[in-house]
């Protein structure tokens, strides 16, 4: 009798906290392998943990070693970390790095992270955004470039490779415990800044409901570019105040004026890159992945912002 052997899945980005959730959802029917390039991680004695630049030659060492059927990608750093040439290296060429890498030992799963930010934020955005609509982020800061092209790249591949199986998403606001993204430190604040006279409406998934997200989709190899969004959004400001944030108005204009008191007072939580984010609302339509995949969030905006409600960092 031969025991059928489990999927051996490389999974990016591994010091993250939506990482290390899709790992525990994972570990009881897949072996997984954890790679960071920013810091090594303890997971479990069941779990390799490594800290590797994808640009580096030992990274093509662990394909050989653990003949990976399938591959997560969520190690794409976030435009508030790092400095631009480094993002640039490690989410553009480190993803060619690891798309070439699937190619070359038939990996026939793959799935990639990207963001709803690549759409870029401007006033006549459509009031519902599908994945057909141009991403415009390029064009309008160079802080996000690094992820219009990640994006860019991995659809190249998913056309050129489609023994890939390549799924690239792009969540909406991902919050909750763990998360420390720029909205996640807005949310969790005792005071957050507003641009007077702007409330755009945003939407909010919980972090485990992303997770859920991901291993949904690489339970089912469909190909394609897919938002993951809940059918329900908030205006920003409701959503600081449902927070138990007090708002701080900066003034809107001239739009250097918020930008220069952001680097002034240091706001790293409120980036200058993502200003307009806070001007235009961006709103991503999440009902094609919810049909192909049945996926439903579990976690309602209450219970989110409740989260943060109760857990206040200090000013």
């Amino acid at each position: 009798m031969t025991t059928k052997r489990r999927p051996h899945i490389l999974v990016t980005g591994a010091a993250g906290a939506l990482a290390q959730r899709v790992i525990s959802r994972l570990r009881e029917t897949c072996d997984l392998v954890a790679v960071d390039f920013r810091e090594q991680v303890y997971l479990g004695d069941d779990i390799p943990s490594y800290c590797i630049d994808f640009n580096k030659r030992v990274f093509e060492d662990l394909f050989r070693r653990y003949q990976f059927d399938g591959v997560i990608h969520l190690g794409r750093i976030l435009s508030s970390q790092l400095t631009r040439m480094r993002r640039y290296n490690a989410n553009v060429l480190g993803t060619q790095k690891l798309l070439d890498l699937s190619q070359k030992y038939g990996i026939r799963r793959v799935i990639v992270l990207s963001t709803y930010h690549v759409y870029g934020a401007v006033a006549y955005n459509p009031a519902l955004i599908d994945e057909s609509a141009p991403l415009k982020s390029a064009g309008l800061s160079a802080d996000l470039v690094d992820s219009v092209e990640l994006e860019n790249l991995a659809n190249i591949y998913l056309w050129r490779y489609p023994e890939l199986n390549i799924t690239i998403l792009r969540p909406c606001n991902i919050v909750g415990p763990g998360v420390r993204n720029s909205m996640s430190s807005l949310l969790g604040s005792s005071r957050a800044p507003v641009l007077a006279g702007f409330s755009p409406m945003m939407q909010f998934i919980h972090i485990d409901d992303m997770a859920d997200a991901i291993v949904l989709a690489w339970n089912k190899p469909v190909k394609g570019v897919f938002n993951v969004a809940p059918q329900d959004w908030v205006a920003y400001q409701q959503a600081l105040k449902l927070c138990g944030c007090q708002r701080i108005p900066l003034p809107s204009i001239p739009p250097v004026v918020p930008k220069a008191i952001s680097r002034i007072l240091n706001l790293r939580s409120f980036p200058t890159y993502l200003m307009a984010f806070f001007k235009y609302p961006v709103v991503i339509d999440g009902r094609a992945f919810a049909r192909e995949f049945g996926f439903t969030p579990k976690r309602q905006l209450t219970d989110i912002f409740r989260y943060y409600r109760d857990n206040k960092r200090p000013v």
